[in-house]
């Protein structure tokens, strides 16, 4: 049966396939940024009954016009049939797709990451048909982020982090560190990469730390000053959304017009004067009620 913890541990690279570009950039590992991402189908079955299917699969394209495909694995402890399946992903989506696949296992104890990350020959000794070699992700070599400015430069780092280190002693550093940074964003955000985080530190005691400090910390986005946050955010975008329009359209904004859209909290009202913006002829047009 998959864990919530061995879902977490690879869906945190559906959710921004950069951070693994990143991770092994500190490694000296030269990958480089994704320009663009597709989420390709997991499911390696073939006709015959045996079904094989990935944790997640990313078909990674760069600036310079390569590609590579990049197999996420989760791996919660050692598994001597593990190899086997993991050399036939990487020859069958060669062999489907003709692009350079990366096989990336994600650890959460020290002893699974160094038996992952060890060189796997398949077939006889004195003449191996193929090695097999993963890069690994693990406490190991993932960041420790305890430092909730740098949480919050990127959540998607500081929650694969806090999940791969959620064994270690520095784990509520590191859990702290995240929760704060969590305030930074928006709730959709903050919601997923705390489920996330949740579902990756699983059963171990960091878990119950975790739940804590949302309870305390996450309750700010249900909070009257959160509401009235969000509120003051969407009537400045809306302010700017009027002002580019009339600029746009070659109509003259006074100063005093100015003010007042950016003093304006109304929603209703904003929407209004933006519907106006559309057809008004003069700046003041705006506040006129109904069509201009």
């Amino acid at each position: 049966m998959v864990s919530s913890s061995h879902e977490a541990m690879h869906r945190i690279f559906q959710e921004d396939p950069g951070v693994f570009a990143r991770t092994f950039r500190a490694l000296d590992l030269p990958f480089p940024d994704p320009v663009a991402v597709s989420l390709m189908p997991t499911d390696l079955t073939e006709t015959r009954p045996t079904e094989r299917r990935v944790d997640t699969l990313l078909k990674i394209d760069t600036a310079s016009g390569e590609s590579h495909l990049l197999i996420v694995e989760a791996q919660g402890k050692k598994d001597p049939g593990k190899p086997a399946s993991w050399a036939y992903y990487v020859a069958h989506l060669y062999a489907k797709y003709g692009i350079p696949p990366v096989l990336l296992v994600t650890c959460q104890d020290r002893a699974t990451a160094a038996w992952a990350a060890k060189p796997f020959a398949i077939g006889p000794a004195q003449w191996p048909a193929l090695t097999l070699r993963a890069l690994v992700l693990g406490p190991h070599n993932v960041p420790t982020i305890t430092d909730p400015s740098a949480a919050a430069r990127d959540i998607p780092l500081a929650t694969l982090s806090a999940v791969t280190h959620g064994k270690e002693p520095n784990a509520p550093a590191i859990l702290k560190a995240l929760a704060t940074a969590l305030k930074t964003v928006d709730e959709e955000t903050a919601r997923i990469f705390a489920e996330l985080t949740e579902l990756g530190l699983g059963t171990c005691p960091a878990a119950e730390t975790w739940r804590q400090l949302m309870s305390v910390d996450l309750s700010f986005f249900r909070s009257e000053t959160s509401q009235r946050l969000r509120a003051e955010g969407r009537a400045e975008g809306r302010a700017e959304d009027i002002l580019l329009i009339l600029t746009t359209r070659g109509i003259e904004v006074p100063e005093h017009v100015r003010e007042r859209i950016a003093e304006c909290t109304d929603l209703d009202t904003l929407r209004s004067w933006l519907t106006n913006a559309l057809t008004a002829e003069t700046a003041e047009d705006l506040f006129t009620e109904g069509p201009a």
